[in-house]
């Protein structure tokens, strides 16, 4: 089984701004990928695209993004335009997968639902 976690920065931002941070998150996750590991983003999409969204702060965010690029595993880093709600340059998502549900879950089981 495979999965896709997204880890949210546990700091204010409307419902609709995280909705969108998650989802650069997911996409710039899953392009990267498909150029660099199509036959477990096949899987993936095939079992569902199971995604899990969770909270930490800054970071820890960039500590477990680290860990997970060292094993080899797809991260992808979503920070602010500063367009709207927060100052430019602002972390809002890191995205680690898709991967194998248990690699996944050693990287980021222990963090709370978002």
């Amino acid at each position: 089984m495979y999965k896709m976690a997204i880890i949210t920065n546990d700091i204010e931002m409307s419902c609709g701004k995280l909705a969108a941070q998650t989802a650069h998150a997911a996409v710039e996750a899953a392009l990267i990928s498909y150029k660099k590991k199509r036959r477990i983003l096949k899987k993936w999409r095939a079992e569902g695209a199971k995604k899990v969204v969770v909270k930490a702060k800054e970071k820890e965010m960039l500590e477990l993004e680290e860990k997970a690029r060292e094993k080899g595993m797809v991260t992808a880093i979503i920070r602010d335009a500063g367009l709207t709600e927060l100052q430019p340059g602002t972390l809002t998502a890191i995205a680690i997968g898709p991967d194998e549900e248990e690699k996944v879950d050693e990287i980021t089981g222990h963090l709370p639902l978002r």
